[in-house]
Protein backbone atom coordinates (compact mmCIF):
# COMPACT_ATOMS: atom_id res chain seq x y z
CA UNK A 1 0.00 0.00 0.00
CA UNK A 2 1.70 3.63 -0.96
CA UNK A 3 1.68 5.78 1.77
CA UNK A 4 1.38 8.78 -1.25
CA UNK A 5 -1.81 7.26 -2.22
CA UNK A 6 -3.69 6.89 0.45
CA UNK A 7 -6.10 9.12 1.81
CA UNK A 8 -5.93 12.12 4.26
CA UNK A 9 -9.24 14.28 6.01
CA UNK A 10 -9.13 17.97 6.20
CA UNK A 11 -12.19 19.03 8.11
CA UNK A 12 -15.03 17.80 5.97
CA UNK A 13 -12.61 17.57 2.98
CA UNK A 14 -11.80 13.67 2.12
CA UNK A 15 -8.60 14.15 -0.11
CA UNK A 16 -7.59 10.67 -2.20
CA UNK A 17 -4.41 11.01 -1.58
CA UNK A 18 -1.42 13.25 -0.74
CA UNK A 19 -0.26 14.55 -3.63
CA UNK A 20 -1.23 18.62 -4.09
CA UNK A 21 -0.13 20.78 -7.07
CA UNK A 22 1.09 23.87 -5.73
CA UNK A 23 -0.23 27.26 -6.15
CA UNK A 24 1.83 28.88 -9.32
CA UNK A 25 1.41 32.36 -10.53
CA UNK A 26 0.48 32.54 -14.49
CA UNK A 27 1.66 36.26 -14.86
CA UNK A 28 -1.57 36.00 -17.59
CA UNK A 29 -4.71 37.70 -15.79
CA UNK A 30 -6.13 40.91 -17.18
CA UNK A 31 -6.68 43.24 -14.40
CA UNK A 32 -6.68 40.37 -11.93
CA UNK A 33 -9.32 38.66 -14.32
CA UNK A 34 -8.96 34.95 -15.25
CA UNK A 35 -8.26 34.54 -19.27
CA UNK A 36 -8.00 31.59 -21.35
CA UNK A 37 -4.80 30.66 -20.30
CA UNK A 38 -6.45 30.06 -16.94
CA UNK A 39 -8.88 27.69 -18.50
CA UNK A 40 -6.76 25.40 -20.32
CA UNK A 41 -3.89 25.41 -16.99
CA UNK A 42 -6.24 24.89 -14.05
CA UNK A 43 -8.27 22.54 -16.32
CA UNK A 44 -4.89 20.46 -17.54
CA UNK A 45 -3.77 20.05 -14.18
CA UNK A 46 -6.94 19.17 -12.29
CA UNK A 47 -6.59 15.94 -14.19
CA UNK A 48 -2.80 15.26 -12.82
CA UNK A 49 -4.37 13.13 -10.61
CA UNK A 50 -3.31 14.45 -7.66
CA UNK A 51 -5.84 15.04 -5.14
CA UNK A 52 -5.53 18.90 -4.85
CA UNK A 53 -4.89 21.53 -7.39
CA UNK A 54 -4.32 24.82 -5.47
CA UNK A 55 -4.95 28.31 -7.76
CA UNK A 56 -2.17 30.62 -8.05
CA UNK A 57 -1.52 33.54 -5.91
CA UNK A 58 -4.71 35.14 -5.83
CA UNK A 59 -4.72 38.88 -4.82
CA UNK A 60 -7.18 40.50 -2.31
CA UNK A 61 -6.93 43.94 -3.82
CA UNK A 62 -5.22 45.20 -7.08
CA UNK A 63 -2.86 46.76 -5.48
CA UNK A 64 -1.78 43.59 -3.53
CA UNK A 65 -0.75 42.01 -7.08
CA UNK A 66 2.66 40.94 -7.74
CA UNK A 67 2.55 41.64 -11.20
CA UNK A 68 -0.25 43.87 -13.32
CA UNK A 69 -0.51 39.63 -15.03
CA UNK A 70 -1.72 38.15 -11.88
CA UNK A 71 -4.68 37.09 -10.61
CA UNK A 72 -7.17 38.46 -8.37
CA UNK A 73 -10.53 38.15 -6.67
CA UNK A 74 -11.68 41.39 -5.74
CA UNK A 75 -13.83 42.36 -8.37
CA UNK A 76 -17.27 40.83 -9.77
CA UNK A 77 -15.72 40.61 -13.22
CA UNK A 78 -12.67 38.29 -11.46
CA UNK A 79 -15.51 36.43 -9.68
CA UNK A 80 -17.11 35.21 -12.73
CA UNK A 81 -14.28 34.09 -14.52
CA UNK A 82 -13.04 31.89 -11.74
CA UNK A 83 -16.77 30.11 -12.03
CA UNK A 84 -16.66 29.93 -15.62
CA UNK A 85 -13.60 27.93 -15.50
CA UNK A 86 -14.91 26.24 -12.60
CA UNK A 87 -18.04 24.85 -14.08
CA UNK A 88 -15.69 23.30 -16.30
CA UNK A 89 -13.29 21.88 -13.87
CA UNK A 90 -15.82 20.54 -11.92
CA UNK A 91 -17.74 18.62 -15.30
CA UNK A 92 -14.63 16.47 -15.70
CA UNK A 93 -12.53 15.84 -12.42
CA UNK A 94 -13.25 15.26 -9.08
CA UNK A 95 -10.32 17.04 -7.69
CA UNK A 96 -10.58 19.43 -4.50
CA UNK A 97 -9.24 22.71 -5.77
CA UNK A 98 -7.81 24.94 -3.42
CA UNK A 99 -7.27 28.47 -3.57
CA UNK A 100 -4.01 30.51 -1.85
CA UNK A 101 -5.34 34.23 -0.77
CA UNK A 102 -2.45 36.72 -1.47
CA UNK A 103 -1.08 40.20 -0.95
CA UNK A 104 2.06 41.05 -2.09
CA UNK A 105 2.98 44.15 -0.12
CA UNK A 106 6.45 45.72 -0.92
CA UNK A 107 6.97 43.22 -3.74
CA UNK A 108 4.11 44.45 -5.70
CA UNK A 109 3.89 46.44 -9.14
CA UNK A 110 6.85 44.21 -10.21
CA UNK A 111 7.71 42.90 -13.74
CA UNK A 112 6.22 39.90 -14.97
CA UNK A 113 9.39 37.11 -14.56
CA UNK A 114 9.88 37.23 -18.36
CA UNK A 115 10.31 40.78 -18.34
CA UNK A 116 12.81 41.32 -15.98
CA UNK A 117 10.86 41.30 -12.72
CA UNK A 118 12.15 44.02 -11.46
CA UNK A 119 10.05 47.12 -9.53
CA UNK A 120 7.97 48.49 -11.79
CA UNK A 121 7.90 52.93 -11.07
CA UNK A 122 4.53 54.65 -11.08
CA UNK A 123 5.56 57.16 -13.91
CA UNK A 124 6.22 53.50 -16.17
CA UNK A 125 2.42 52.44 -15.97
CA UNK A 126 3.19 50.97 -11.59
CA UNK A 127 1.58 51.62 -8.35
CA UNK A 128 2.46 52.37 -4.90
CA UNK A 129 3.25 49.30 -3.09
CA UNK A 130 2.43 49.42 0.31
CA UNK A 131 4.25 47.56 3.45
CA UNK A 132 4.75 46.94 7.04
CA UNK A 133 7.41 49.13 6.84
CA UNK A 134 9.01 52.47 4.43
CA UNK A 135 11.82 49.63 3.76
CA UNK A 136 12.57 48.99 0.26
CA UNK A 137 12.98 44.84 -1.16
CA UNK A 138 15.85 45.91 -3.25
CA UNK A 139 18.75 48.46 -2.42
CA UNK A 140 17.92 51.47 -4.45
CA UNK A 141 14.44 50.87 -4.68
CA UNK A 142 11.42 53.48 -3.90
CA UNK A 143 10.64 52.63 -0.35
CA UNK A 144 6.97 51.36 -0.02
CA UNK A 145 4.08 53.47 2.05
CA UNK A 146 4.36 52.28 5.22
CA UNK A 147 0.85 50.68 6.25
CA UNK A 148 -1.49 52.97 8.88
CA UNK A 149 -4.82 51.27 10.72
CA UNK A 150 -6.97 52.39 7.84
CA UNK A 151 -4.60 50.56 5.80
CA UNK A 152 -4.75 47.42 7.94
CA UNK A 153 -8.17 47.34 7.96
CA UNK A 154 -8.59 47.62 4.58
CA UNK A 155 -6.16 44.92 3.85
CA UNK A 156 -7.78 42.60 6.21
CA UNK A 157 -11.65 42.92 4.89
CA UNK A 158 -9.82 42.13 1.70
CA UNK A 159 -8.86 39.10 2.87
CA UNK A 160 -12.41 37.94 3.78
CA UNK A 161 -13.91 39.64 0.82
CA UNK A 162 -11.60 37.77 -1.15
CA UNK A 163 -12.90 34.36 0.91
CA UNK A 164 -16.33 35.47 0.53
CA UNK A 165 -16.12 35.06 -2.75
CA UNK A 166 -14.18 31.78 -2.72
CA UNK A 167 -16.56 30.26 -0.86
CA UNK A 168 -19.54 31.67 -3.61
CA UNK A 169 -17.41 30.00 -5.70
CA UNK A 170 -17.20 26.69 -4.45
CA UNK A 171 -13.66 26.49 -3.54
CA UNK A 172 -12.94 23.38 -1.32
CA UNK A 173 -10.21 24.89 0.98
CA UNK A 174 -8.22 28.27 1.28
CA UNK A 175 -4.13 28.16 1.94
CA UNK A 176 -3.08 31.85 2.86
CA UNK A 177 -0.03 32.98 1.74
CA UNK A 178 2.38 33.63 4.56
CA UNK A 179 5.61 33.05 2.80
CA UNK A 180 8.24 33.89 0.44
CA UNK A 181 8.47 37.50 1.07
CA UNK A 182 5.06 38.62 0.59
CA UNK A 183 2.84 40.91 2.98
CA UNK A 184 2.03 38.42 5.32
CA UNK A 185 5.52 37.54 5.46
CA UNK A 186 7.00 40.81 5.71
CA UNK A 187 4.91 41.33 9.21
CA UNK A 188 6.38 38.34 10.43
CA UNK A 189 10.28 38.92 9.68
CA UNK A 190 12.25 41.41 11.43
CA UNK A 191 13.98 41.90 7.65
CA UNK A 192 11.20 44.00 6.75
CA UNK A 193 9.12 44.97 9.82
CA UNK A 194 10.74 47.70 11.69
CA UNK A 195 7.23 48.98 13.26
CA UNK A 196 7.41 49.97 17.03
CA UNK A 197 3.46 50.06 17.50
CA UNK A 198 1.28 46.43 18.79
CA UNK A 199 2.53 45.42 15.25
CA UNK A 200 6.22 45.64 15.52
CA UNK A 201 8.89 44.76 17.58
CA UNK A 202 8.12 41.25 19.63
CA UNK A 203 8.00 38.25 17.98
CA UNK A 204 4.21 37.68 19.19
CA UNK A 205 3.91 41.66 17.86
CA UNK A 206 5.28 40.81 14.53
CA UNK A 207 2.72 37.82 14.14
CA UNK A 208 -0.38 39.74 15.14
CA UNK A 209 -1.18 41.05 11.96
CA UNK A 210 -0.78 37.57 10.14
CA UNK A 211 -3.28 35.90 12.79
CA UNK A 212 -5.92 38.50 12.76
CA UNK A 213 -5.94 37.92 8.73
CA UNK A 214 -6.13 34.20 9.69
CA UNK A 215 -8.83 34.21 12.15
CA UNK A 216 -10.76 37.03 9.83
CA UNK A 217 -10.80 34.35 6.82
CA UNK A 218 -11.40 31.09 8.99
CA UNK A 219 -14.38 33.14 10.53
CA UNK A 220 -16.49 33.47 7.09
CA UNK A 221 -14.90 30.65 5.42
CA UNK A 222 -17.63 27.68 5.87
CA UNK A 223 -16.46 25.60 8.81
CA UNK A 224 -16.50 22.04 7.02
CA UNK A 225 -13.96 23.13 4.61
CA UNK A 226 -10.46 23.86 5.63
CA UNK A 227 -8.18 26.81 5.75
CA UNK A 228 -3.99 26.33 5.56
CA UNK A 229 -1.08 28.65 5.65
CA UNK A 230 2.36 28.53 3.64
CA UNK A 231 4.88 29.93 5.74
CA UNK A 232 8.37 31.25 5.20
CA UNK A 233 10.54 28.61 7.48
CA UNK A 234 13.48 30.72 7.76
CA UNK A 235 14.48 33.61 5.69
CA UNK A 236 18.03 32.08 5.23
CA UNK A 237 19.46 35.72 6.18
CA UNK A 238 21.26 36.10 9.99
CA UNK A 239 19.13 38.23 12.35
CA UNK A 240 15.47 37.15 10.25
CA UNK A 241 12.71 34.70 10.51
CA UNK A 242 13.93 31.50 11.36
CA UNK A 243 12.56 28.12 12.13
CA UNK A 244 11.99 28.29 16.05
CA UNK A 245 9.52 31.64 15.15
CA UNK A 246 7.69 29.55 12.60
CA UNK A 247 7.00 27.05 15.45
CA UNK A 248 5.65 29.69 17.86
CA UNK A 249 3.93 30.80 14.99
CA UNK A 250 2.31 27.52 14.11
CA UNK A 251 1.30 27.01 17.14
CA UNK A 252 -0.53 30.01 17.69
CA UNK A 253 -2.52 28.89 14.32
CA UNK A 254 -3.16 25.63 15.68
CA UNK A 255 -4.82 26.94 18.77
CA UNK A 256 -7.50 29.22 16.23
CA UNK A 257 -7.71 26.04 13.99
CA UNK A 258 -5.30 25.89 11.30
CA UNK A 259 -5.93 22.77 8.79
CA UNK A 260 -2.18 22.55 7.74
CA UNK A 261 0.76 24.35 7.88
CA UNK A 262 2.90 24.33 3.53
CA UNK A 263 6.14 24.88 4.66
CA UNK A 264 8.41 26.70 2.03
CA UNK A 265 10.82 29.49 3.12
CA UNK A 266 13.15 32.46 2.15
CA UNK A 267 11.64 35.65 -0.13
CA UNK A 268 12.17 38.46 1.73
CA UNK A 269 15.59 39.45 0.60
CA UNK A 270 17.51 38.76 -2.30
CA UNK A 271 20.62 39.10 0.26
CA UNK A 272 19.81 35.39 1.31
CA UNK A 273 21.60 32.47 0.93
CA UNK A 274 19.65 29.16 0.00
CA UNK A 275 21.29 25.53 0.08
CA UNK A 276 19.44 24.21 -3.00
CA UNK A 277 18.71 20.67 -3.96
CA UNK A 278 16.07 17.92 -3.83
CA UNK A 279 13.80 18.05 -1.02
CA UNK A 280 15.70 21.01 0.80
CA UNK A 281 12.83 22.25 2.76
CA UNK A 282 11.36 18.93 3.69
CA UNK A 283 13.03 19.08 7.26
CA UNK A 284 11.22 22.41 7.77
CA UNK A 285 8.17 20.71 7.44
CA UNK A 286 9.54 17.71 9.44
CA UNK A 287 10.16 20.01 12.37
CA UNK A 288 6.69 22.02 12.33
CA UNK A 289 5.09 18.66 12.23
CA UNK A 290 7.09 17.19 14.89
CA UNK A 291 6.37 20.23 17.36
CA UNK A 292 2.71 21.32 16.82
CA UNK A 293 1.40 17.83 15.50
CA UNK A 294 -0.53 20.08 12.61
CA UNK A 295 -0.32 18.17 9.32
CA UNK A 296 2.31 19.59 7.13
CA UNK A 297 3.16 20.17 3.57
CA UNK A 298 6.30 19.20 2.26
CA UNK A 299 7.61 21.41 -0.67
CA UNK A 300 11.16 22.11 -2.78
CA UNK A 301 12.43 20.21 -5.65
CA UNK A 302 10.49 17.03 -5.30
CA UNK A 303 10.64 15.74 -8.02
CA UNK A 304 10.75 12.00 -7.91
CA UNK A 305 7.76 9.86 -6.77
CA UNK A 306 9.81 7.33 -4.57
CA UNK A 307 10.99 10.81 -2.80
CA UNK A 308 7.25 11.99 -2.52
CA UNK A 309 6.55 8.51 -1.46
CA UNK A 310 10.00 8.20 1.22
CA UNK A 311 8.54 11.66 2.40
CA UNK A 312 4.72 10.66 4.03
CA UNK A 313 6.06 6.93 4.24
CA UNK A 314 8.09 8.22 6.66
CA UNK A 315 6.42 10.83 8.55
CA UNK A 316 8.16 13.73 7.71
CA UNK A 317 5.65 15.66 6.21
CA UNK A 318 1.36 14.51 5.50
CA UNK A 319 1.57 15.94 1.76
CA UNK A 320 3.86 16.78 -0.96
CA UNK A 321 2.99 19.68 -3.09
CA UNK A 322 4.71 20.04 -6.68
CA UNK A 323 4.89 22.82 -8.69
CA UNK A 324 7.49 22.35 -11.73
CA UNK A 325 7.29 19.12 -12.02
CA UNK A 326 3.73 19.34 -12.52
CA UNK A 327 4.36 22.11 -14.95
CA UNK A 328 6.59 19.52 -16.72
CA UNK A 329 4.61 16.37 -16.22
CA UNK A 330 0.93 17.19 -16.25
CA UNK A 331 0.48 14.15 -15.24
CA UNK A 332 2.64 13.16 -12.47
CA UNK A 333 0.19 11.45 -10.22
CA UNK A 334 -1.04 9.09 -12.86
CA UNK A 335 2.54 8.33 -13.27
CA UNK A 336 3.51 7.98 -9.65
CA UNK A 337 1.01 5.89 -8.76
CA UNK A 338 2.18 3.34 -11.70
CA UNK A 339 5.03 3.28 -10.07
CA UNK A 340 4.09 2.81 -7.02
CA UNK A 341 1.13 0.95 -7.47
CA UNK A 342 -1.24 3.38 -6.55
CA UNK A 343 -5.04 4.17 -8.03
CA UNK A 344 -6.28 7.93 -9.31
CA UNK A 345 -9.25 8.82 -11.11
CA UNK A 346 -9.00 9.78 -15.11
CA UNK A 347 -11.89 11.16 -17.26
CA UNK A 348 -13.27 8.00 -19.19
CA UNK A 349 -12.13 9.68 -22.64
CA UNK A 350 -8.69 9.20 -21.34
CA UNK A 351 -9.17 5.38 -20.03
CA UNK A 352 -7.37 3.88 -22.96
CA UNK A 353 -4.33 5.43 -22.03
CA UNK A 354 -3.64 3.11 -19.16
CA UNK A 355 -0.68 0.88 -19.75
CA UNK A 356 -1.22 -2.54 -20.55
CA UNK A 357 1.02 -3.42 -17.40
CA UNK A 358 -1.03 -1.24 -15.06
CA UNK A 359 -5.18 -2.33 -15.46
CA UNK A 360 -6.34 -1.00 -12.12
CA UNK A 361 -4.43 2.21 -12.05
CA UNK A 362 -7.74 4.32 -13.17
CA UNK A 363 -9.35 1.95 -10.73
CA UNK A 364 -12.49 -0.08 -12.32
CA UNK A 365 -12.83 0.82 -16.16
CA UNK A 366 -15.05 -0.30 -19.03
CA UNK A 367 -14.23 0.16 -22.61
CA UNK A 368 -16.27 -1.90 -25.30
CA UNK A 369 -16.34 -1.53 -28.72
CA UNK A 370 -18.48 -3.09 -31.81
Amino acid sequence: MSALFSPIKLRGLTLKNRLVVSPMCQYSADDGVATDWHFSHINNLSLSGASMFCIEATHVEAIGRITPGCLGLYSDACEAALKQILASVRKHSSTAVGMQLAHAGRKASSARPWDGGQLIPQSQGGWQPVAPSAVPHKEGEAAPLALDAAGLKRIREAFVDSAKRAARLGIDAIELHGAHGYLLHQFLSPISNRRTDEYGGSPENRMRFPLEVFDAVRAIFPSDKPVGMRVSSTDWIEGGWDLAQTIAFAKALKARGVDWIDASSGGVSPLQKIPLGPGYQVQFAEAIKRETGIPTIAVGLITEAKHAEEIVASGKADMVALGRAMLYDPRFGWHAAAELGGEVEAPPQYWRSQPSTQKALFGKTTFGAR
